[in-house]
C-alpha cells in the first residue's frame, strides 16, 4: 500500500507540474532549433478590437498573488525587466483563447486589458517594437512583461533572456485617426459604369469624398469605390454608420494598408 500511495502522490505532482505556468525564458523553454531571420517581421498594428471575452478578470490569483486587471489601458508606462517565451508554449491556448506564436509580435502582462497595443523599448540599446497583448504573464518578481520569441529577438535579448524596458500601451485605431489617412473601400467592380453609378449612389448619402480607383491584376482591371479620406475618427464613426443602416460592408484602409 506505501508503494500504491507513493506512485499516487507521484503521478498528482505531475499532473499538477503539468497545469502550472513556469516563468517564460526558463524551466524548458527554449528558442526555436533552427536559427530564424526577424528581420522581415512587422510590428504589431494597432487596430480596433472590443475587449476579450476570455482573460480580464478584474482580479485573479497565481501562485498565491494576487494580480488586479487594469479597467483601461489608457495612459499606462512602466518600467521593468522583460522576459520571453518560446517553444514550450507555442501552439497552446493564451488567456484570449487564440494560440500562441512564438513567430508573431504578441506579449503577455499580468494587469493590461486583453488585447492591448503597446510599444516596448529596451533602455538598454534603444530598440522598439510594438506588441500585441494577448496572454497573461509573466508571473516571476519585478518582471511587467513576456514577449514572444521573436519580439525579444527584434529588441536584441532574446540570448540574455530578460531586458530592462519600458513598456507604454498605444491608442487603438479610432483613437489615433489621423486627418487624411483613412479610407473605406465599399465595392468592387468588374464593369466601369457599374462603379461609377454606385459612386452616385453613395454621393448621395455622404458628405465625405467617394473615388472610383481602377486597379491592375494581371490582365484585368476592376474599379474600386472608395469613401475618403476621413478628417477624424468622429466623423469615420458617422460614414461607418451610414452605410450600415444602408447593409454596405466596408474595408477600413490606412495608406495603403488594409487595417480592419
Amino acid at each position: 500500500m506505501k508503494l500504491y500511495h507513493v506512485l499516487l502522490f507521484s503521478l498528482l505532482c505531475v499532473l499538477l507540474s503539468a497545469c502550472t505556468t513556469s516563468t517564460p525564458g526558463v524551466l524548458k523553454d527554449s528558442a526555436p532549433k533552427q536559427p530564424i531571420d526577424v528581420s522581415h517581421v512587422k510590428d504589431a498594428i494597432p487596430k480596433h478590437e472590443s475587449p476579450s471575452r476570455y482573460g480580464n478578470p478584474s482580479s485573479y490569483v497565481v501562485n498565491g498573488q494576487r494580480y488586479y486587471v487594469l479597467p483601461t489601458s489608457k495612459n499606462y508606462k512602466e518600467k521593468g525587466v522583460a522576459s520571453w517565451y518560446g517553444t514550450k508554449f507555442h501552439g497552446r491556448l493564451t488567456s484570449t483563447r487564440e494560440a500562441y506564436d512564438m513567430l508573431a509580435m504578441t506579449a503577455a502582462s499580468p494587469v493590461l486589458p486583453l488585447p492591448t497595443y503597446a510599444r516596448v523599448t529596451n533602455l538598454n540599446n534603444g530598440k522598439s517594437v510594438v506588441v500585441r497583448v494577448n496572454d497573461r504573464g509573466p508571473f516571476a518578481p519585478g518582471r511587467i512583461i513576456d514577449l514572444s520569441y521573436t519580439a525579444a529577438k527584434k529588441l536584441g535579448y532574446a540570448e540574455k533572456g530578460t531586458a530592462y524596458v519600458e513598456v507604454t500601451a498605444l491608442p487603438m485605431v479610432f483613437d489615433s485617426v489621423a486627418p487624411d489617412s483613412y479610407y473605406l473601400q465599399v465595392g468592387a467592380f468588374s464593369v466601369a459604369s457599374h462603379a461609377n453609378r454606385y459612386q452616385q449612389q453613395l454621393k448621395q448619402l455622404l458628405q465625405a469624398p467617394v473615388r472610383v480607383l481602377s486597379k491592375h491584376t494581371h490582365h484585368t482591371i476592376f474599379y474600386v469605390v472608395r469613401v475618403g479620406p476621413v478628417e477624424s475618427s468622429h466623423s469615420l464613426r458617422q460614414v461607418r454608420s451610414v452605410l450600415q443602416a444602408r447593409g454596405i460592408s466596408s474595408i477600413l484602409i490606412q495608406g495603403n494598408q488594409y487595417v480592419s
